[in-house]
């Protein structure tokens, strides 16, 4: 077989450096083929070496190319006549722009494919795609996912439990979860019960991250029930210490639960998907809530702090405000500024950190007491004293003694890893027993 150049196919007699440039000019054009073991002629000599050109290879596709690049290339070893070729194909990126890492967003760095040749782009190019990289909106839309079938019993729950009624036929299409050409795009992935994707909860000993305690990925299911149980397990980490030597009582919180919550949504839906998972790291004396991509759609600090909304995923947004996660009015930041201020806002072209520090009050007065501690998660009350939650507990279990776990914590509104958390530190401060079997039992309140 004979093989040509054409402006999607770039033959070589051996891998070289000039490789990541053609990976990163097919990038930015329309995509192509490298086929390494054919010489000048177009005929096939196979590639001497095969096992190290494709360790050379995979190191310029992970390590040498920005944005990252790995799902847009795919390199197989192809055969003819005996002879073994590596053939390298590079998708169209979904990104305005990619460059090579070594000389960045210059004209050293940014490459086109012109003919059957590379050449650098000029700056005016540079610059008119580097502004392409924060006015598109949708990437998660628009870039396919690998997954080549997908279910959505979760997302299709969520919206019955609202009310909706999603037409089988027409779902996938309505709520953008495919793309134009009919392949499942990101965002399905995202809300899919295939979703390989997670929302990342690291606690550590300390105030660094010098000793990881705990980390737990909350995903393999729709983002939408990721979401729920990690804000279950927020609500499960925040210590109360309660006044009850006046009336009313006096709750004061490890941190404002409704600020945390801002920042969570507002790292999921404003989060570049195709850079990484937003993470949520739990130290000893605050919390930091991180999202990927920077401020959104050339959106101004100014802009961002007085609650202007451009989100990055509008339609994730949409979906999020059609099931009243999020109201979509851009008080979310404000509502975290007006609790923390602005000082909590770490804010670069590559990421968005909210530091949320803890009560100092409350960490004193928890560590003093010995309640939980802020690696045990145990939401517990000054010297035995109890919470709110304490005493619904309670009273369902008068109401009833053999009323279960399940519906108490849907009687108290809370989760039901909250509420046994709750149960046995009830059972440790001598508050109530438990008679008899776990079936058949009933609770005995004693104080």
């Amino acid at each position: 077989m004979v093989y040509f150049e054409t402006s999607e196919v770039e033959l070589k007699t051996t891998f070289n450096e000039k490789f990541v440039k053609e990976t990163v000019a097919f990038l930015n054009t329309n995509g192509g083929q490298i086929i390494i073991g054919v010489d000048n002629n177009g005929k096939a000599i196979g590639v001497a070496n095969v096992d190290e050109s494709l360790r050379k290879i995979a190191d310029v596709i992970t390590d040498q190319i920005e944005p990252p690049a790995t799902d847009m290339v795919e390199t197989k070893i192809i055969t003819d006549n005996g002879k073994l070729l590596i053939c390298v194909s590079v998708e169209k990126g979904i990104k305005p722009l990619y460059c090579i890492k070594k000389y960045g967003y210059s004209t050293s760095g940014c490459l086109i494919r012109v003919g059957t040749t590379c050449k650098s782009m000029t700056e005016e190019q540079i610059s008119f795609r580097y502004k392409q990289r924060y006015v598109l909106n949708d990437l998660i839309v628009e870039a396919p996912s690998n997954l080549p079938v997908m279910s959505f019993h979760s997302l299709k729950q969520f919206y019955l439990d609202k009310g909706y009624r999603l037409n089988e036929n027409s779902f996938e299409t309505n709520l953008y979860l495919i793309t134009s050409d009919g392949r499942y795009n990101i965002m399905g992935e995202l809300l899919s019960d295939n979703n390989r994707y997670s929302l990342i909860f690291v606690k550590f000993n300390g105030i660094n991250k010098a000793a990881i305690s705990q980390r737990t990925d909350y995903g393999k299911r729709s983002l939408l029930f990721a979401y729920e149980q990690l804000m279950n397990r927020i609500t499960s980490e925040n210590i109360c210490i309660s006044d009850t030597s006046v009336r009313p009582r006096i709750d004061t919180y490890l941190y404002d639960y409704d600020s945390v919550n801002e920042a969570v949504i507002n790292a999921i839906v404003h989060n570049d998907w195709t850079i990484s998972e937003p993470q949520i790291s739990f130290y000893s004396d605050r919390m930091e809530i991180i999202s990927h991509g920077g401020l959104p759609n050339n959106l101004s600090r100014d802009e961002f702090f007085r609650g202007i909304s451009r989100p990055r995923n509008l339609k994730l947004m949409k979906i999020f405000s059609d099931l009243d996660i999020v109201e979509h009015t851009g008080h979310g930041i404000p509502t975290i500024v007006e609790k923390y201020g602005n000082d909590v806002f770490e804010i670069t072209d590559n990421y968005i950190i909210v530091t949320i520090p803890f009560n100092k009050n409350v960490l004193e007065i928890a560590c003093n007491n010995g309640i939980g501690g802020l690696n045990g998660g145990l939401n517990g009350g000054l010297n035995g004293s109890l919470t709110y939650v304490d005493e619904k507990i309670l009273e369902a279990m008068i109401r009833n003694p053999k009323v279960c776990k399940t519906d108490i914590a849907t009687e108290v509104g809370k989760s039901l890893r909250t509420v046994e958390r709750r149960i046995n530190y009830l059972v440790e401060t001598g508050y109530i027993v438990r008679q008899g079997s776990r079936k058949t039992g009933q609770w005995k309140v004693i104080k």
